[in-house]
């Protein structure tokens, strides 16, 4: 298959269809397991009813997010947009680093999520990357340093408190219980309800 660009990638790619541009080519995804739609709806609740309420910004999941440069396509699972960067929203993507992208690590994405990701996040100026591996149950954050370089995040008395997102913190204990906490008790314990 010849090299697309990105504009012709757009027009290729709809709304069903879960690819990534990656320097001209189309990377077809996975669906993903019970397991990482189940965290990725969890961590979705949260995140867009704390920053609905803080007025923060955006969170979507599956947006593409377009990093020219590096000539990327990539498509976070989940994605939050500060009020200062919601000029970069387009109709079907985001044009540049969003503040937080999140990588639920699936089987066949582990080496495309710790390293090429990863790298490419960190170049193009992601502020916050998390990195949930429900196989592992690992849960692993990271934050750009002035010089633009991630670093891990420790935890706080078991849970990461998140540095774009002031006030929202999490404990990744709760994403390998079984069932998951119900979304309305840790929204109360974060202040929302």
């Amino acid at each position: 298959m010849r090299k697309l660009t990105f504009e012709e990638f757009l027009d290729w790619c709809d709304e069903d269809t879960r690819a990534e541009w990656v320097d001209g080519r189309v990377v077809m995804m996975s669906p993903g397991s019970f397991d990482h739609q189940n965290i990725e709806a969890f961590l979705i609740t949260l995140l867009r009813l704390f920053v609905e309420k803080h007025q923060l910004g955006v969170v979507v999941n599956e947006c593409l997010m377009h990093l020219d440069a590096q000539r990327r396509g990539r498509l976070p699972d989940i994605l939050f947009i500060s009020n200062a960067r919601k000029d970069r929203i387009r109709k079907t993507y985001v044009e540049g680093a969003v503040d937080l992208a999140v990588e639920i690590v699936s089987p066949d994405s582990v080496d495309r999520d710790r390293s090429e990701k990863f790298a490419e996040y960190q170049l193009a100026g992601v502020r916050e990357y998390w990195l949930i591996d429900p196989q592992r149950k690992l849960a692993e954050f990271f934050e750009a340093g002035g010089d633009r370089r991630f670093y891990p995040v420790p935890l706080c008395d078991g849970a990461f408190r998140s540095t774009v997102i002031p006030g929202f913190w999490l404990k990744p204990s709760w994403l390998w219980e079984e069932p998951l906490p119900e979304a309305a008790d840790v929204l109360r314990q974060l202040g929302v309800i």
